[in-house]
C-alpha cells in the first residue's frame, strides 16, 4: 500500500517511538492524527514539525481507555481529513515493579495497563475499522514487545499485557480480513524516556544483542510502516531487537 494521502492515527504519538512513526508517516505523504492522553505539548509539537515541513498533521486528545473519547477522536478525524486509512496503536503505560514483588501488583496497576496497553487498542481498531472497510482497505500495526514473548520486563502485568497484544493482534486479523490487515511489531529494548533515569537496568534486561545496538525510535518507526505498506501479511507479530531474543 502506498502511504501517500493516506490518513493514519497515531496513538500515543506526542513522544518517543509514536513521535517517530509520525514523522516517518508524514515522510512518506500520509496525513498524520497524533493522538495524546496528557502529553499536549509534545503531540502539538509532532504536529506542527509536520505542517512546517510541508505536511498535514493535527494534535488530538483521547485516553484510549475510553471507548467515548475514542470514538470522539476518530470523529474528528474524519470530519477533517474525510476518512483514516491507517491505524498504528502506540500508546502504551507500565510500572517498573520487581517480579518477585507480588503484592504490589495492586487491582488498581491490573486495571490501568490493561485499560491503555490492551482494551485501549481493541477501542481504537474497533472504532477505525467502519471507515477502512468502507474503503475496502486498511491497516493495523499494534506495538507489542519480546516482554510478552520472553516473560521478562519492567512488571509482571506489563509482560502479561503485551502478551495480550500479540492475541489480540491475531484475532483482529481474523476478524477484520480480508479489507484490514492486523500486524503486530514486537520491539526489544528502545532507547525512549521510558528508560530515562534506568539504562543500566535496561542493559541488564537486554545483555546478549547480537548487533551491539540498543534500537532507536527511528528503527521502530521504519519498521512500523513497512508493515503498514505490505499487503501480503496480516496477523503476524514480527520481531524487531537487534538480536536480542536469538
Amino acid at each position: 500500500m502506498d502511504l501517500k494521502d493516506k490518513v493514519a492515527l497515531v496513538t500515543g504519538g506526542g513522544t518517543g517511538i509514536g513521535r517517530a512513526t509520525c514523522l516517518a508517516l508524514a515522510e512518506r505523504g500520509a496525513i498524520v492524527g497524533v493522538n495524546y492522553s496528557r502529553s499536549k505539548a509534545d503531540a502539538e509539537e509532532t504536529a506542527q514539525i509536520i505542517n512546517l515541513n510541508g505536511g498535514r498533521a493535527i494534535a488530538v486528545q483521547a485516553d484510549v481507555s475510553q471507548d467515548k473519547e475514542v470514538r470522539e477522536m476518530v470523529d474528528t478525524l474524519v470530519q477533517q481529513f474525510g476518512t483514516i486509512d491507517l491505524l498504528v496503536n502506540n500508546a502504551s503505560i507500565t510500572r517498573h515493579i520487581p517480579f518477585d514483588d507480588l503484592e504490589a501488583v495492586t487491582e488498581e496497576v491490573w486495571d490501568e495497563l490493561y485499560g491503555v496497553n490492551v482494551k485501549g487498542m481493541f477501542n481504537c481498531a474497533r472504532a477505525v475499522a467502519p471507515y477502512m472497510k468502507m474503503n475496502k482497505q486498511g491497516a493495523i500495526v499494534n506495538l507489542g514487545s519480546i516482554a510478552g514473548q520472553t516473560g521478562l520486563g519492567s512488571s509482571l502485568p506489563y509482560v502479561v499485557s503485551k502478551a495480550a497484544i500479540h492475541g489480540l493482534t491475531k484475532s483482529l486479523a481474523r476478524a477484520l480480513a480480508p479489507d484490514i490487515r492486523v500486524n503486530c511489531v514486537a520491539p526489544g529494548a528502545v532507547a525512549t524516556r521510558w528508560w530515562a533515569g534506568r539504562e543500566e537496568h535496561m542493559k541488564r534486561l537486554a545483555p546478549n544483542l547480537l548487533l551491539q545496538r540498543i534500537s532507536t525510535p527511528e528503527d521502530i518507526a521504519q519498521f512500523i510502516c513497512a508493515a503498514l505498506e505490505q499487503e501480503a501479511m496480516t496477523g503476524q507479530i514480527i520481531t524487531v531487537d537487534s538480536g536480542q531474543t536469538l
